[in-house]
């Protein structure tokens, strides 16, 4: 369906701020799965998509916020696949606005947007609201019985296509050294869920939150449940270093992202998700969280 390279590369950098503790730095580069469908979204998104088709459907529905960029994965994914998407945004104000960059690469690939209210979209996981929303849709054009992906992408079939990740992580060999502890930025938890359950026994995953509020924890173990029926491998979150919430990118964090880039020739990092996971790996270990010698990957999601 979606061309692909893969496993993704995971490439050694050398960076003083790590080797001075005694620590390995690896970046798992799966920004470079594909061109338009990056990284974690690609792996979430391709199972759910695979299901849709082989169901029979001929449009998508999801959600996300105004700069997701799960929404403008799916919308690329769409337009590749000749499925139709609608993105449920939350924030009924922005209707009436311009579009933001993401939103309108979102336009720009067929996605129709729908905005609602706050209070409408904390209902996005009860089933009567869903059935709803999809008649309403389905009533109004061609996008009869779409099927629905989750907030992030987040679901049983996301998990299992992220275990994948912690597979290859685990299949790691020489040249390179195979990581202690995978880390991985979080929006909404499936990609640590899955992470953690590809790991091997030996190996532990790290999840950095991007949002406050204190409440992934439940929903990865929720997700685990689901997808195994018990939770799976070693993994924690560190809730420390949102910087003020989703989507929030101080000066401080985007000259720390500048300069990542510059040190190692690699694109300047994601500002929402990958240069925070950065900034909390870089802070870690200055804290002396990583015994030396540990071997830290970081999961570049793109």
């Amino acid at each position: 369906m979606l061309g692909v390279r893969g496993p993704s590369p995971l490439e050694e950098v050398r960076d003083e701020r790590f080797a001075r503790h005694g620590v390995r730095l690896l970046l798992k580069r799966d920004d470079l799965l594909h061109p338009e469908v990056t990284g974690n979204k690609w792996r979430k998104l391709v199972p759910n998509l695979d299901a849709a088709l082989a169901g029979g459907h001929r449009s998508v529905l999801t959600f996300g916020g105004a700069w997701s960029n799960h929404l403008r994965a799916t919308a690329a994914a769409g337009r590749l696949l000749g499925l139709r998407t609608i993105g449920v945004v939350r924030g009924e104000e922005l209707a009436g606005r311009p579009l933001n960059p993401s939103l309108a690469r979102c336009a720009a690939d067929g996605m129709r947007l729908h905005f609602v209210s706050r209070a409408d979209y904390r209902e996005r996981h009860r089933p009567e609201y869903l059935h709803r929303l999809c008649a309403g849709f389905a009533a109004a054009g061609p996008f009869a019985e779409p099927y629905v992906v989750p907030e992030g992408g987040s679901n049983a079939l996301a998990v299992r296509g992220c275990a994948a990740l912690g597979r290859e992580l685990d299949a790691a060999a020489p040249p390179g050294p195979r990581p202690h502890l995978a880390a991985v930025p979080c929006g909404t938890g499936g990609t640590l869920a899955g992470l953690a359950a590809g790991l091997g026994r030996d190996q532990s995953a790290l999840g950095i939150p991007v949002l406050k509020g204190g409440f992934l924890a439940d929903g990865i173990r929720r997700l685990q449940c689901e997808t195994y029926g018990a939770p799976r491998g070693d993994w924690r979150l560190d809730e420390r270093f949102h910087h003020g919430g989703y989507a929030r990118t101080p000066a401080a964090l985007t000259a720390f992202a500048e300069d990542f880039a510059a040190r190692h020739g690699v694109p300047v990092p994601e500002p929402v998700y990958v240069a925070k996971l950065l900034w909390a790996l870089t802070a870690l270990t200055a804290e002396g969280a990583f015994p030396p010698g540990t071997v830290l990957a970081a999961v570049i999601t793109g």
